[in-house]
């Protein structure tokens, strides 16, 4: 009896921590993932995804930074490295759909967009 009751007291934590954990890395990775962006560092935001495991184009759509997606709030934000760095993993389709929401921010993340568009 003992040991059943500790058994199922240990699942019991485990099933819990593994429940919340999750929630709080995908938090954590979207928050640092935006700080890089703001402050345009190309090297810390590759090192990160790389330590993570993660790739640009899998995580693009699930994460916002001030309520808009990461190639607009890179426009907006100036942060031509890291924008530029985006444009190159995205799927073409993706970055022609975002045209539109570059037109408003540097000339080199257009001229970027356009050329991985045209290729």
């Amino acid at each position: 009896m003992k040991k059943l009751l500790i058994a199922s007291t240990i699942t019991v934590l485990t099933l819990t921590s593994a429940v919340t954990t999750p929630k709080v890395q995908a938090a954590d990775i979207a928050t640092s993932i935006c700080q890089y962006v703001a402050s345009d560092d190309k090297k810390r935001m590759r090192s990160f995804l790389k330590t993570n495991k993660l790739k640009i184009r899998r995580i693009f759509d699930g994460i916002q930074c001030n309520g808009q997606n990461l190639l607009e709030f890179a426009s907006t934000s100036g942060s031509v490295e890291t924008g530029t760095l985006m444009i190159s993993k995205l799927p073409k389709n993706v970055v022609s759909a975002n045209l539109a929401v570059l037109q408003a921010g540097s000339q080199p993340l257009i001229d970027a967009a356009n050329a991985r568009v045209s290729s």
